[in-house]
């Protein structure tokens, strides 16, 4: 914009407050490399193993089914193996989705009582819960090992989902605990006013609220129970009941020497789809969660 003072011939000319286009980054990040350049760095490193992986799977390799062509031989090894790709796989399944129920229904109802109620030592048990975050993980399974042996529960895919919803509590309840107090009080009062009572505002208003940490957190849930090693080697003695990443180990035993890479490989594509997949499909959902603590109000 420019404006022409009558008493001179000066020219004044205005600032441009017209404000930058969104969604488009501005100017350069480190090393003057520009930003799509840099991301897409990023991506290529951490996608090419998994790419390779893919790839290799599908390939022809010395020692595999597959050593003639392109094709699925490996995955036939695969599901071939032992008892069965699908036996492993519905064990991983159980193991997965009832860690998640048990944790989204511990998480959200202690995440609403530490935000929302004042009892004596909250803050204390609330440090309680946090503090199994720095016990190392392989040193409590031998103790709970013997406490489920206790009740009955050893060598069991419960008790494998019992012990991961346990690693899962802190960062579970710490999650659901900032998602409940970023929500407003007085959505609970007009909810109240309304003729809810508090398990009913907890069941319609807060719920709906709280929807993408509960979804941040039965990500994160699956993805645990879903890939963990340790648990499922130490509590399952049962070759029936093996999860797929303790069968997908055992695919690396020797015969004559010879590892079979292609069946592994193939083992850990499978493994790898669904964690894939449920990343993708809530992507912003996850996002979403992670950021409902960053305001309050």
């Amino acid at each position: 914009m420019t404006l022409t003072d009558t008493t001179s011939t000066r020219t004044i000319v205005a600032p441009d407050y017209r404000p930058a286009r969104a969604g488009r980054p501005r100017g350069r990040v480190a090393y003057g490399i520009p930003y799509f350049v840099f991301t897409g760095a990023l991506a290529l490193l951490f996608l090419y193993p998994l790419v390779w992986t893919t790839v290799s799977s599908f390939s022809p390799q010395a020692g595999s089914a597959q050593t003639d062509g392109w094709g699925f031989g490996n995955y036939v090894s695969l599901a071939n193996f032992q008892a069965g790709i699908w036996v492993y796989l519905g064990n991983s399944l159980f193991v997965s989705l009832l860690t998640v129920i048990l944790t989204l229904v511990t998480s959200f109802l202690g995440g609403y009582a530490f935000a929302r109620f004042s009892f004596p030592g909250k803050n204390l048990l609330f440090l309680l819960v946090l503090a199994i975050l720095m016990v190392p993980y392989a040193t409590l399974l031998i103790p709970l090992y013997v406490i489920l042996n206790a009740i009955g529960l050893a060598n069991s895919l419960v008790g494998v989902a019992l012990v991961l919803t346990m690693f899962q509590l802190p960062f579970s309840m710490f999650m659901m605990r900032i998602s409940f107090e970023s929500i407003p009080r007085e959505m609970d009062e007009a909810a109240l006013v309304d003729g809810c009572n508090s398990f009913s505002a907890l069941w319609r208003v807060l719920l709906p609220a709280v929807k993408p940490g509960l979804i941040t957190v039965g990500l994160f849930a699956f993805l645990a129970a879903w890939n963990d090693f340790m648990a499922p080697l130490i509590l399952i003695t049962d070759t029936n009941r093996m999860t797929l990443p303790l069968a997908v180990a055992n695919l690396r035993g020797q015969v004559m020497g010879v590892v079979d890479y292609g069946a592994t490989e193939a083992g850990v594509v499978v493994l790898a789809l669904p964690c894939v997949v449920l990343f993708l499909v809530l992507q912003r959902h996850y996002v979403r969660g992670f950021m409902s603590g960053a305001f309050k109000g």
